[in-house]
């Protein structure tokens, strides 16, 4: 409901004064009288209570005149509107209120509906004003709430197109940002695995994780230097630093891993562009920064990377050949599993201790390339439908997030041995077809105990005749290649974070402890020395 508004009156001749609010149905034109008074200073204090919108005021008053009383409410209610009541002879003094802020003035003597008919006009030019300020007011409230957005864009805009270095302070201070003073340093920050490790959480769970990581990076960062930090995607962040030396923006993207490791049960990596002078060049670092973030392909995360130009300018050395490609083809069209899996540990081994690292984009694209020739030998063999397992792990690779050479090298890996076992059971004997099926048994039911009886049985075997049979097919005795198979279950899940206890669990072992005994013995190391030397943590302080 639009309340009334407010009117005062003053004259210092009361019959004027009377006539005015009692003679006038105010309220049938939305207008209440809120007091009046008898000269300027007693007004003045009752205005000053009242805060009313429209004044109605004579010019020549004792005490205190209306002109001087038109300038006083002015600075006290600079939305009311003045009326000035003044007779013939103060024309010139009436228009000198009107320069002074007054919005009309009437002369005496004058009727009743011209006092009606002026005061009306001051509620309307009220109503307008009111209207444009209300809409101002919102427009503030829109701005103010899509602040956050409006930030998001222009830094995005920052890192992405050059920008002219006499344009950044007024966009600073219009978003309402502390300036970063040269030189710059742009960081990316990815948090490591993400979509893998909160697949399952609510929108509202993930947000408060980003929340928070970004608080201790911003924590981290702001107690080295200047910086502005903003998400990129989901689970990336651009960090603009203002960093004297390279060697600074190294030490704090460190603290800035420990930290996130230390408090959290993430980690991130981290890609340092090169310093830059100005902000036009600030796309320049960040580019550099996203080239240096994907050298964690080989690290597997919990890092942070600087941009080297030698990374780009020296020649990466491989053992990757097309020759010894075509020698590896040979061996899988073979299904020489024993070969193939000796070439692909070599070539992901000389990978890992190369001083200068091939692109990672390269390596993915030669693996994933020599991935699809290895579809194509068994599709010239088989049909499709006696691929499937090879067809569904070839496509993991792009499903998944994936970051680390390990996992490119378990990928292929595993491909090597499903493509071989689909050749190789092609050429078996009828029995060695049933152990092969026994094999493949064991792989999907590792939680189970998996005795000689129990898969002797799966196969209706005898578990002498079985013992015998699985020996000689898959050369190494049968409890001996069920502990393997679950030690290399074990250790897949041991590099995708799952917990020791959990990995016991799901192969079968009732107590932890025993798992335990049995992962070091067959592995060399317990599980949690494992998973740190795989993932790439250290367990010294």
């Amino acid at each position: 409901m639009i309340r009334p508004l407010k009117l005062f009156i003053v004259d210092d001749i009361r019959s004027v004064v009377d006539m005015i609010r009692n003679k006038i149905p105010w309220s049938d034109h939305g207008i209440e009288v809120a007091g009046s008074a008898l000269n300027g200073e007693e007004a003045l204090k009752l205005i000053r209570e009242a805060q009313p919108d429209i004044v109605l005021t004579d010019i020549r008053m004792p005490k205190m005149d209306g002109l001087e009383m038109t300038r006083q409410i002015l600075d006290m209610l600079p939305n009311s509107k003045i009326i000035i009541l003044s007779a013939y002879t103060d024309f010139e003094y009436a228009q000198r209120a009107i320069q002074y802020g007054a919005v009309d003035y009437i002369k005496k003597p004058f009727s009743v509906d011209q006092i009606v008919n002026v005061v009306k006009k001051a509620k309307e030019v009220w109503e307008t004003e009111q209207l444009n300020r209300s809409h101002v007011l919102e427009l503030e409230r829109k701005i103010k709430e899509s602040m956050p957005a409006l930030r998001q864009e222009y830094l995005s805009l920052l890192v992405h197109h050059q920008t002219e270095e006499k344009e950044l302070q007024s966009w600073w201070g219009f978003l309402d940002m502390e300036s970063i003073a040269p030189p710059y340093v742009v960081m990316t920050i990815q948090i490591d695995q993400f979509t893998r490790k909160q697949g399952e959480s609510s929108v509202k769970d993930l947000e408060l994780i980003r929340f928070s990581l970004q608080n201790i990076v911003e924590e981290t960062i702001h107690a080295y230097t200047q910086a502005v930090i903003f998400r990129e995607a989901f689970n990336r962040y651009i960090c603009m630093i203002q960093a004297p030396t390279e060697e600074m923006a190294v030490t704090i993207a460190e603290s800035c891993c420990r930290n996130i490791a230390a408090y959290t049960k993430f980690t991130i990596s981290i890609g340092i562009g090169s310093l830059v002078a100005t902000v036009r060049d600030l796309p320049r670092s960040y580019q550099q920064s996203l080239s240096a973030l994907s050298y964690h392909f080989y690290t597997g995360g919990n890092g942070a990377f600087s941009y080297k130009e030698s990374t780009h300018d020296e020649q990466a050395r491989w053992v990757y050949t097309e020759e010894s490609a075509s020698e590896f083809l040979f061996a899988f069209r073979s299904g020489n599993r024993e070969r193939c899996m000796e070439w692909a540990t070599e070539v992901f081994d000389e990978m890992g201790k190369a001083v200068v690292f091939f692109e990672p984009i390269v390596v993915e694209g030669l693996l994933q390339g020599l991935a699809l020739r290895m579809m194509s030998i068994l599709l010239e063999k088989f049909p499709r439908s006696q691929v499937e397992d090879f067809e569904q792990k070839l496509h993991q690779v792009k499903q998944e997030e994936r970051t680390a050479l390990q996992e490119y090298r378990d990928w292929f890996l595993q491909l090597c041995e499903i493509g071989c076992r689909i050749i190789m059971q092609e050429r078996t004997s009828e029995s060695q077809k049933i152990i092969y099926r026994s094999v493949e048994y064991i792989q999907n039911h590792l939680h189970l105990d998996l005795t000689l009886e129990h898969c002797a049985k799966q196969v209706n075997l005898s578990w002498g005749y079985y013992s015998n049979l699985f020996k000689k097919v898959m050369g190494t005795p049968f409890q001996q290649f069920v502990t393997q198979a679950k030690m290399e279950r074990a250790k897949s899940m041991l590099i995708e974070d799952y917990q020791v206890q959990e990995i016991a669990q799901q192969l079968g072992y009732e107590h932890r402890r025993y798992f335990s005994e049995v992962f070091k013995k067959q592995v060399g190391q317990t599980p949690t020395e494992f998973k740190e030397a795989s993932l790439g943590k250290s367990s010294q302080p």
